[in-house]
């Protein structure tokens, strides 16, 4: 019984443990990867940014004026379309390294046609470090 007991411990470390250690990709493949000074410098000028996060998450502070279109129950080629055409840049950004929505939104749009993909890999965690502008959702 004991025996059991400790297998099972060792295996919930071992997916602890990869869990932990989880890092979005770097890149995707015909998106370009930006930093939070290139998203502010987007920022200003007006692009989209579509925020890939569950409600809550979106609720508690996002980007002002993003988009919200959860990954899981909201992001489909025909949402998207509603935001941004084909051509416009859009910048996709979810809760930073340790989230992988929005790499797999970033694939997802460019296998849509998107041509102009922005991931901001860091997200909001990369924006708020650097101290720029959040909003909350009711």
């Amino acid at each position: 019984m004991f025996r059991g007991f400790l297998l099972m411990l060792l295996s919930l470390f071992a997916l602890t443990s990869v869990q932990a250690e989880y890092r979005s990709p770097e890149t995707v493949e015909g998106a370009t990867t930006i930093s939070a000074e290139q998203a502010r410098a987007m920022f200003d000028q007006g692009e989209a940014f579509i925020d890939v996060r569950n409600p809550k998450l979106y609720a508690r502070k996002h980007i002002p004026g993003a988009h919200h279109l959860d990954l899981k129950y909201a992001f489909s080629e025909e949402t998207l379309g509603k935001v941004a055409a084909k051509d416009q840049s859009i910048v996709i950004y979810c809760s930073g390294v340790k989230c992988s929505r929005s790499y797999r939104a970033a694939e997802l749009a460019l296998s849509w046609g998107y041509q102009k993909v922005y991931y901001f890999r860091g997200g909001i965690v990369d924006w708020k470090k650097a101290g720029y502008p959040t909003e909350t959702s009711n």
